[in-house]
């Protein structure tokens, strides 16, 4: 299990970075021509949360990845889990709502952070219990 979440994790910080990058250079010209400059503004903004919170949890993946040889058991695998459940729900829901506009994603959006919340608990829980 700790080899698959260090490749998740990998994975989703690669994607994380291209995501950043995309958002800085090539969406600011998509989103004027879309939207009125304050909406672009915002947009841009949630476009930059999603990855920012992407890259932090593909290293809480990575951090999943270590829990997982040293505190072997269900909570360490559970907040890999949550980690990419939420990733794919909190910024996928954004990358979503700013490509195409549809501001009903913005109510998905929590969810994926509940994912996050959970997933930090199950990592203190494991380290806690010492992955009993």
């Amino acid at each position: 299990m700790d080899r698959h979440f260090f490749v998740m994790g990998a994975a989703l910080a690669f994607l994380g970075v291209a995501a950043g990058a995309f958002g800085a250079h090539g969406l600011k010209s998509y989103f004027a021509a879309r939207y009125d400059p304050d909406l672009a503004a915002k947009m841009l903004a949630a476009w930059e949360t999603g990855a920012r919170y992407q890259l932090y949890h593909a290293l809480a993946l990575l951090a999943v990845a270590w829990a997982c040889t040293r505190w072997p058991g269900g909570s360490a695998a559970a907040a890999g889990w949550c980690f990419v459940g939420g990733t794919v729900v909190f910024s996928g829901s954004l990358y979503v709502l700013c490509l195409t506009g549809h501001t009903w994603l913005g109510a998905v959006t929590p969810l994926g952070g509940a994912a996050y919340l959970v997933g930090w608990l199950c990592l203190l829980w494991a380290a806690w219990k010492g992955g009993a």
